[in-house]
């Protein structure tokens, strides 16, 4: 497995100091794994081939609504 190194502010260090029984490492892999599968579902929605034919038979999505509707800023 990889590891990275983030900066954090001295403040929210130390709250988060106060609660030991979170495995913070986890929290942050989640919120990580979270948006990456967002941003692929938004260049999924963005690859749509033949836009075009797609409008006409009604199954194309705007990738722009769809993330709206997430609660995803683009």
């Amino acid at each position: 497995m990889a590891n990275i190194t983030l900066s954090i502010p001295e403040i929210l260090y130390a709250r988060m100091r106060a609660h030991p029984e979170f495995k913070w490492s986890e929290v942050a892999r989640k919120a990580i794994e979270q948006k990456v599968d967002e941003a692929e579902f938004l260049d999924d929605l963005r690859s749509v081939s033949d836009a075009k034919a797609a409008h006409k038979s009604g199954r194309l999505v705007s990738y722009k609504n769809a993330a709206k509707r997430l609660g995803i800023d683009v």
